[in-house]
């Protein structure tokens, strides 16, 4: 059995991401999607519901399992039995990131590859980042985020959609 991880914060999970385990899906026999505690990037979501919105998010995909994870991947590989790992690529700076990433991850284990799939154009400029400030600002995420995050966005932004509606706001959350 061909088994790959796909790795991230997903703070949130967004269309793109979802682009690139559909694809990996296709490919691998099992996708592993892991969620990283990420405590360093303080996530907007908690490593629960940030577990949660993926599992929503990709529950039509038979062959994907989410779990969360806190640790070096290359640990998390061999307790999955994994020797690939699935990075999306949208730009150069992710090349040059995800490149040193790959020759560290060789250094501590020989035996994981790491395969790239390039984002389609629509999704290029796409990232968790760029949805976070949209939503805190009441802008719509439509499109670029599965919908059950798009409701967690609206949610944890709820003053900031109701000042976007001209609605009194409820004051802070």
């Amino acid at each position: 059995m061909k088994r790959a991880l796909v790795p991230g914060t997903f703070d949130p999970i967004t269309a793109g991401h979802v682009d690139v385990i559909k694809r990996s899906a296709q490919i691998f026999d099992e996708v592993i999607v892991s969620v990283a505690a990420s405590v360093k990037k303080n996530p907007l979501f908690s490593l629960e519901k940030r577990l949660e919105l993926c599992k929503e998010a990709l529950k039509e995909y038979s062959n994907v399992r989410v779990i969360t994870f806190d640790g070096l991947l290359v640990d998390l590989a061999r307790e999955y039995d994994s020797h690939v790992v699935v990075k999306g690529l949208r730009a150069v700076t992710d090349f040059e990131y995800e490149f040193q990433m790959t020759a560290f991850n060789y250094e501590l284990s020989e035996t994981m590859e790491t395969f790239f799939i390039m984002s389609p154009p629509k999704y290029m400029y796409l990232s968790s980042s760029i949805v976070r400030e949209m939503a805190s600002m009441g802008g719509s995420v439509t499109g670029f985020v599965p919908p059950c995050v798009e409701m967690a966005l609206r949610e944890a932004f709820a003053s900031a959609y109701e000042a976007k509606e001209g609605k009194p706001s409820l004051g802070t959350f």
